[in-house]
Formats: structure tokens, C-alpha cells, sequence
């Protein structure tokens, strides 16, 4: 079984080392009280944390790659919404494993002896919560969402980048309690908060509908719905859509879908 570390806001790394250098460089860069580290020991176990967890990004040991090395390492194209680094040597010898990097998709060859320093700065950009934080951190003027209160709630629901939040965090994280939070939240003409997180997680979704890999069953999963169904209901409520066409809209079409008549519910 893989192994995992607490932490559901940390950015979610998947490690698939074979070498002891390789775990060294990961444990110096990535410190697990910034980062869930999730150890796999074969493609397989890669591929089912892919179909559970909400990936920011993957490391693989190409130092001396193995068979089960390079089927781990083809997942880069079923999960392109997670970048996928090699780690080696990066010795002459290593060139053809290098290129071959290049043609599965991996964004970048972390070098052994170079980039345990930088290694974190490598990676961290083309990480899935960085980039979804960066596409979203500016409230989209649809929405409507002008006051500082709205405007911070926003950020702490984007900064979670899809994973479940609830009002009773939300409120914390802005200090104030649930009553106040959602009465101030939903002024007049603004979507309500229930919406908003919904709305956050649903562009989430459509951003792991685009990976090959996935279907709506582990995308429901990863999210944390509570099955399938649960998810179509909430896509159908917030834009109007099946989950199925979620992969060809894009952020700005499903904001436009949502502030449509969709932002506001009963409770």
C-alpha cells in the first residue's frame, strides 16, 4: 500500500524512488510539514493514488530505471493535470532516458548534484494547487464578489484548489462565525457561499476531467462527493451540464454558466 502523511491543504507529491540518493534529495526539498509525500513502490500503487488523491505533482526515479519504472513513469500522459519530474544523474548514458522524459510529457529533469537546492522551485510552479490558485486567486468580476470579506472567503475556498472546505473553516479562517459569514457573504446580487464552494470544486473537477486517466468515478472520489451521481446533481445544479462536458468548457464558460441564474440556493 502507498504511504501518506496528514495534511488535506498540503500539496499531494507522489514519489516513485528506487534509489537511496533519489530519497534523500526528495526528503531535503520537499519536508513533509509543507507537503503530503505519498510513496509508491510500483506502477500500479501510482496509478490508484492518481484515481484517489488529488495529485499536485509526481517525482520519478529515472536514475536506473526498471521496467515497472518506465510504466510508472507513462502515467504522465493518462494524468497531464499533475507535472511529472524525473530524478537522475543525468549522465551521458542518461540522454535516451531523458528525451524519452520529454516525449511521455514530464516537464522537467531534476538533476542529481545540481537541483536539490532548486528542486522545490522547479516543481512547486507547475503544481496543480499553485496553478489553480494563480488562474483564480482574482475574484472573476461575474460573480460579483466586491466586498473585503467576499473577496477573502474567495481566496481560502481557492487556496483548498477543489478539496472539500466547509463554512465552519471558512468562518474560522476569516473570524467570524457561520451565522455572520453567510449572511454577509450573500449581499444582494452576489452568488451564496454553499454556491461558491460548489462552484470552486466543479472547476476543479473539470480540470481532472481533461486527464485521460480519469472518469467521473474517481474524479467524484477525489473530490470528495459522495459518489458519482452526487457529483452530476451538483454540475447540473451549478452550470446546468452533465458531467461529461465538463472536460470541453472552459473556467470562464463555467463561470458564465454559474452567474446565469445558478448562484443562488434555498439554504
Amino acid at each position: 500500500m502507498a504511504s501518506t502523511t496528514n495534511g488535506s491543504t498540503l500539496p499531494s507529491l507522489v514519489v516513485h524512488l528506487e534509489r537511496d540518493r533519489a530519497r534523500a534529495l526528495v526528503r531535503a526539498a520537499f519536508p513533509r510539514r509543507k507537503w503530503k509525500i505519498i510513496t509508491t513502490r510500483s506502477a500500479e500503487e501510482l496509478e490508484a493514488v492518481f484515481r484517489r488523491v488529488l495529485v499536485d505533482a509526481a517525482l520519478i526515479d529515472l536514475g536506473s530505471p526498471g521496467e515497472d519504472t518506465w510504466k510508472a513513469a507513462a502515467f504522465a500522459a493518462e494524468f497531464p493535470s499533475a507535472p511529472f519530474f524525473a530524478i537522475m544523474p543525468l549522465r551521458p548514458t542518461d540522454s535516451p532516458a531523458a528525451a524519452r522524459c520529454a516525449g511521455l510529457g514530464f516537464i522537467d529533469v531534476i538533476v542529481e548534484g545540481i537541483d536539490e537546492n532548486t528542486a522545490r522551485d522547479l516543481v512547486n510552479p507547475h503544481a496543480f494547487s499553485t496553478r489553480f490558485r494563480h488562474a483564480l486567486i482574482e475574484t472573476p468580476p461575474a460573480l460579483g464578489l466586491t466586498t473585503p470579506l467576499q473577496k477573502t472567503a474567495w481566496q481560502v475556498i481557492v487556496a483548498h484548489s477543489g478539496r472539500p472546505v466547509t463554512t465552519k473553516e471558512l468562518a474560522k479562517a476569516v473570524g467570524l462565525s457561520r451565522e455572520h459569514l453567510s449572511r454577509n457573504f450573500a449581499k444582494p446580487g452576489a452568488p451564496n457561499l454553499k454556491r461558491v464552494i460548489d462552484l470552486v470544486r466543479l472547476i476543479a473537477a473539470a480540470e481532472l476531467a481533461k486527464n485521460p486517466g480519469h472518469d467521473i468515478r474517481d474524479i467524484a472520489r477525489i473530490l470528495d462527493f459522495a459518489s458519482s451521481s452526487h457529483l452530476a446533481v451538483t454540475a447540473q445544479r451549478i452550470f446546468g451540464t452533465r458531467p461529461a462536458s465538463l472536460a470541453r468548457l472552459r473556467t470562464i464558460d463555467l463561470i458564465d454558466r454559474f452567474a446565469q441564474g445558478r448562484t443562488r440556493s434555498r439554504t
